[in-house]
């Protein structure tokens, strides 16, 4: 899949582009300047895992296609099938970010996606690095329907790309089509830590789940992006691993073993009977500042100049990690995230 996104690269870059000058010429600018590279950061990093992680990206797919598959590949052909198999991924994929969302260790792995404090194209492309490892069992019901192990990579890049379009606030209500599909009302809906929006309209492409199964809910107040414990750094190792060092505590404060293993499967905020809440008040959430430390001016233009070669360099090597050995990609994917470690060490140097 990494090679088909870096040809849609380009696109993506120019919507940014078209999205950043619009909201400049309309008084509505979006996009800062260390955000927009902390989410791009993740998005090379989920590449990366991606290009090591294999077995997860489509081989546990295959083999249960090729071993357990109770229909033929052949009544998936044609574009109904192709269609219907889109369909069947989008509904997988619901249940997979609604699990997500409601089970602390899923959490853990899809809180990336929400830490920015804005609400961009960018966002869109600030995907997670072991959310597809740790999913990967939510999709093989379309295995055992014997949906081809290609058609079912198709219809994971036909969703991934329909999201994009969606993470943007210039965008207003669209009358049926919030009724139907994820709309860009619907999903900053999604991405908002006001209180009456947690948890809410996790359809990639439809919105229908959501209404069928209780989890939807209407934009009626100005969105406050984030998530309920901001991120505050521009480390992105540190993004990736915030979640699960607040697990790890959260375990060790727990004295039951059966306790220990609640806080893993049950939502992200839950506490044994009789401990301390956590988490900042969200009242208090609501009036936050956003996080945008000043760096100096040398210091930002070399985080910019180091991301994109950090970025090229990635790209590159992108290009041919399927060739390569898995200690070669190893070691490029060591390489990309110390580039973009020391990118986000840059941003963080105050003024």
């Amino acid at each position: 899949m990494h090679e088909v996104l870096l040809y849609a690269l380009p696109v993506f870059a120019l919507c940014m582009l078209a999205e950043w000058a619009w909201g400049r010429w309309r008084g509505r600018q979006g996009y800062g300047l260390a955000d927009t590279i902390s989410s791009l950061s993740q998005g090379l990093l989920s590449q990366a895992v991606a290009a090591v992680t294999p077995l997860f990206q489509t081989g546990l797919y295959a083999s249960v296609h090729g071993r357990l598959a109770l229909l033929p590949g052949t009544l998936w052909h044609g574009a109904f099938g192709i269609m219907a198999s889109i369909v069947m991924y989008d509904f997988c994929d619901y249940w997979l970010h609604r699990a997500s969302h409601e089970s602390a260790l899923f959490w853990a792995a899809h809180a990336v996606h929400h830490q920015s404090e804005h609400f961009n194209l960018s966002t869109a492309l600030r995907q997670e690095s072991l959310y597809s490892v740790m999913g990967a069992p939510f999709f093989l019901p379309m295995a055992l329907l014997g949906v081809p192990t290609a058609q079912y990579a198709l219809a994971g890049i036909v969703v991934l790309f329909y999201q994009f379009w969606i993470h943007t606030e210039h965008i207003g209500r669209l009358g049926w089509l919030d009724r139907v599909f994820s709309t860009p009302s619907n999903h900053r809906v999604h991405h908002a830590v006001n209180p009456g929006y947690l948890d809410r309209n996790y359809g990639a492409v439809l919105v229908v789940w959501d209404r069928l199964f209780g989890s939807f809910t209407e934009e009626v107040e100005p969105c406050v992006y984030g998530t309920v414990k901001p991120l505050a750094s521009w480390n992105p190792l540190t993004a990736v691993g915030q979640s699960y060092a607040e697990l790890w505590r959260r375990m060790r404060a727990t004295p039951r073993p059966a306790d220990k293993l609640r806080v893993l499967v049950k939502s992200p905020g839950w506490m044994p009977p009789g401990a301390a809440p956590q988490g900042a008040a969200l009242d208090t959430r609501l009036t936050q500042p956003r996080f945008d430390p000043p760096a100096t001016r040398g210091a930002r233009l070399a985080a910019v100049a180091l991301f994109a070669l950090t970025a090229a360099a990635g790209g590159a090597w992108l290009c041919f990690a399927d060739d390569l050995g898995a200690v070669a990609d190893l070691g490029a994917a060591a390489a990309l995230a110390a580039g973009l470690w020391a990118t986000g060490a840059l941003l963080s140097r105050r003024a």
